[in-house]
C-alpha cells in the first residue's frame, strides 16, 4: 500500500495527472510545478518588499537629517514634526522587514518539499505564516495583500491535492507552533536589522531642554 500511494505521488509529483476530455482541454500540472510556482511568487513578493524597504530607507535618511539641522537651529516643534513622521515610517519599515523576512522562509521551506508526506507538515505552516504577513501589510501594500492572498489560496489546493494521494490531513495545532516559530524568528532577526538599517535619534527632550536653556525655542 505504501509503494502503491509513493508511485502514485511520485506520478502526481512528476507527471501531474490526465483524465478524460477535462484533462485535454486542462491538463493537470505536475505538484512539483505548482510549488516551484508558488516559490517563484513568493521570491517576487520578497523582491517588492525588498525595493519598498529601500525606499523607505532613502526617506529615513532625509527626515533624519532634516531633524538632525533642526535641532541644530533649535526649531524644536519643526523636529517633533518630523521625529513624527519618521516614527511612522519605521513602523512601517518593521511591519515590511518582519514581513520579507518571513517570506523568506516560507520560500526556504517551500524549496524542502520534495518527498511523500512532507507537502502537507510542510505547506500547513507556510499557509499560516502568508496569513499573517498579508494581515500585517494589508491597507499599506494593496497589490502585495492580493497576491499573498492568491498563494495562500493556491497552497490550500495543493494541501487538498497532496492529502488527496497521501491520505495526510494538516495537523493544525502543529501547523500553528510552526508557524509561530518563523514569525518569531523572523521578527527576532527584523529587530536586530531595524537598528543596523536606521540609525537611533538624538533625544528629542534633551534637545528641548537644551534649546530652553540656550533660550531657543518655537
Amino acid at each position: 500500500m505504501v509503494n502503491y500511494m509513493s508511485s502514485k505521488f511520485t506520478k502526481k509529483w512528476e507527471e501531474g495527472e490526465l483524465k478524460g476530455l477535462k484533462a485535454t482541454l486542462r491538463p493537470s500540472e505536475p505538484l512539483k510545478t505548482k510549488i516551484e510556482l508558488a516559490i517563484r511568487r513568493v521570491e517576487a513578493q520578497i523582491q517588492y518588499l525588498e525595493s519598498t524597504l529601500n525606499r523607505l530607507s532613502e526617506r529615513d535618511k532625509y527626515l533624519f537629517s532634516k531633524i538632525v539641522e533642526a535641532y541644530s537651529r533649535h526649531q524644536i516643534q519643526r523636529a517633533r514634526v518630523l521625529a513624527n513622521e519618521l516614527a511612522e515610517l519605521r513602523k512601517m519599515a518593521n511591519f515590511m522587514m518582519n514581513a520579507e523576512l518571513a517570506l523568506e522562509r516560507v520560500a526556504l521551506r517551500l524549496k524542502t518539499v520534495t518527498q511523500l508526506g512532507n507537502v502537507v507538515a510542510t505547506l500547513a505552516p507556510a499557509t499560516q505564516v502568508l496569513q499573517s504577513v498579508r494581515a500585517g501589510i494589508g491597507g499599506l501594500l494593496p497589490n502585495a495583500e492580493r497576491e499573498l492572498g492568491q498563494i495562500g489560496n493556491m497552497l490550500n489546493d495543493l494541501i487538498i491535492e497532496a492529502g488527496e494521494v497521501t491520505g495526510v490531513t494538516p495537523d493544525f495545532e502543529i501547523a500553528s507552533d510552526d508557524a509561530q516559530k518563523i514569525l518569531s524568528e523572523a521578527a527576532l532577526i527584523a529587530e536586530q536589522r531595524m537598528k543596523e538599517k536606521f540609525p537611533e535619534l538624538p533625544s528629542l527632550k534633551s534637545v528641548e531642554e537644551a534649546g530652553e536653556d540656550s533660550g531657543f525655542s518655537e
